[in-house]
């Protein structure tokens, strides 16, 4: 088993992520579709304080992004809208690996609600008569005020069902709101339906998370899938042994890659590049993996009460290099699109190299999210920096960013 630096780790890491990279040819829609079929998913999330978390992640990845990008590859049918460990896009490429868990949840497995039988054939009656409908285009019964989406009305929960059980696709959002169809008049024709045999599907979940990951443990590869890691393990003990896997020892932990992936090491391209991730970016979307190959220790805080953020409610990570630098509380004020810094916490001895190289990647931010000018309102530093820095930090920051304007 050979041993590699936690260095070399991550430079195989970032690379197989997209985060360090040469300049791509591609742009466009075709250049999404790349990079959702090299991270196999992006996360879709409603939090839109900033622009919502799967624009953000392609935004660092694709040079140029436009977020109407997503919209052109689901109309075209290049990628559908499902499950990973949670909400995702994914590459139409990959459905058939949808139906085992589809198939499970028609049978009876339980995703969030129990399954109204009668609601769910009747809501599939009318959309197959129809045609594509929303939840809003369902009668809602009266009920108290919402205190969360677990206060669903029963017509969403059940078409969430049918979408989850693969009876339904979204055709496209509207108002971020899922527009839904029968997924027979969705699919392309030539889409493989079969569904993947366990081995298949095992010898999938290995292969899209090493190509996504550069390396893993079957944990990893398990991660947040019921039952399956005892038969990810195996299956990689036998690609093991049959040569397609190798074994590596990190920091006193073993993990698999693809035999391919060692020799890659050489063409990494190291880079101080900034990137201010979103929380749900596809990098640190495991905890402990983030904790294991970068020491960053981060939790997304917009979950705890006011009064126990450390951060701030939508604390965004800051990748400098090779090196979580920091974490950003941000939101966009829409009206006035003033970007708004409510906190700025510097992980960092090189305070001013990492303000420098900050400044253009934060502009290229504020483009991004349509703002036209950028507010600081507090700034926080490590306990290990000149106590003076302090004093100085959100002065000497506005003055910075005021410069690159």
């Amino acid at each position: 088993m050979q041993a590699i630096s936690l260095g070399e780790a991550r430079s195989l890491l970032l690379a197989a992520q997209g985060l360090v990279k040469a300049e791509r040819i591609a742009s466009g829609p075709k250049a999404v579709l790349d990079v959702l079929e090299q991270l196999s998913y992006v996360q879709i999330d409603s939090i839109s304080v900033i622009a919502r978390a799967h624009h953000h992640t392609l935004w660092n990845r694709c040079h140029d992004y436009h977020s109407d990008s997503l919209d052109t590859l689901v109309n075209q049918k290049h990628i559908f809208e499902y499950w990973s460990h949670a909400a995702a896009y994914l590459p139409m490429s990959d459905y058939r690996y949808s139906l085992p868990r589809k198939q499970a949840i028609a049978s009876g497995q339980k995703h969030w609600h129990a399954k109204d039988a009668k609601l769910t054939k009747e809501i599939l009656a009318r959309i197959r008569e129809q045609g594509p409908l929303q939840a809003k285009d369902f009668e809602q019964a009266k009920r108290q005020a919402s205190s969360g989406w677990w206060d669903w009305k029963p017509a969403k929960k059940a078409l969430e069902q049918l979408f989850m059980e693969g009876e339904l696709m979204a055709v496209k959002r509207q108002g971020f709101q899922k527009v839904y169809d029968l997924t027979e008049r969705v699919l392309p024709s030539d889409i493989n339906t079969q569904c993947p045999s366990t081995e298949e599907y095992n010898h999938y979940l290995i292969r899209r998370f090493l190509r996504a990951n550069a390396l893993g443990s079957a944990q990893e590869m398990a991660y947040l899938r019921k039952g399956v890691v005892g038969n990810i393990s195996q299956t990689c003990k036998k690609m093991l042994h049959e040569g397609e896997l190798l074994q590596v020892r990190c920091e006193g932990k073993h993990f698999y890659m693809l035999a391919n992936t060692l020799a890659s090491l050489n063409a990494c391209i190291q880079s101080d590049q900034l990137k201010i991730l979103s929380p749900f970016d596809n990098l640190h979307i495991q905890r402990k993996r983030l904790q294991h190959f970068f020491a960053f220790d981060y939790q997304l805080e917009c979950y705890l009460p006011a009064a126990k953020r450390q951060y701030g409610y939508f604390s965004l990570p800051i990748l400098w290099g090779d090196t979580f630098a920091g974490r950003m509380d941000a939101k966009i004020d829409r009206n006035s699109k003033t970007l708004i810094i409510q906190h700025l916490h510097i992980e960092t001895p090189r305070y001013e190299d990492f303000i420098t190289a900050m400044r253009p990647v934060l502009q290229a931010f504020l483009h991004f999210n349509a703002g036209h000018k950028i507010e600081v309102k507090r700034v926080s530093n490590a306990a290990h920096l000149p106590a003076m820095s302090k004093a100085i930090s959100r002065q000497f920051i506005e003055q910075v960013f005021n410069r690159g304007r």
